[in-house]
């Protein structure tokens, strides 16, 4: 049914196209591809950033954990054999003792475990961080 008085027919309004505009359009398409394609490979490298991000968390707050049960059964047994030593002391003077040698023993290991956990802290850190800086360096090239 294209008879003259059909407003779509190609017959009535002849139509091209010219070639600067279609040659500006088929550039736009090919800038637009390009863009798209270095988009998704943006987004790909940073995906696997992300998830590596998040493995070397997860790793070091798994092996975080763990040294703080450990130091947590360590602490609870040296209390209940301070405990047991303190019942069997025979005067005053032995449960002072024991008492003060006690904290001082406490104390110590309380600094060694606060400075293994500080490290393990600073290593997982780090190690996070690295996928980061790996992906940053190869998106922005430092300044010469």
């Amino acid at each position: 049914m294209t008879g003259a008085t059909d407003p779509f027919s190609a017959s009535i309004i002849p139509f091209e196209v010219p070639e600067q505009m279609r040659a500006f359009a088929e550039k736009g398409v090919s800038q637009a591809r390009e863009s798209y394609a270095k988009f998704k490979d943006a987004a790909e490298t940073h995906n696997g950033t992300v998830e590596a991000v998040f493995t070397c968390a997860s790793k070091g707050a798994s092996e975080y954990t763990a040294k703080l049960v450990e130091f947590m059964k360590a602490n609870s047994t040296a209390s209940l054999d301070f405990a047991q030593e303190l019942l069997g002391a025979k005067s005053p003077s032995d449960a002072f003792t024991l008492w003060n040698e006690h904290a001082r023993k406490q104390l110590e290991t309380f600094q060694a475990q606060a400075k293994e956990l500080v490290e393990i802290s600073q290593r997982v850190a780090n190690e996070t961080a690295e996928p980061i800086k790996a992906s940053a360096a190869k998106f922005y090239k430092p300044a010469a």
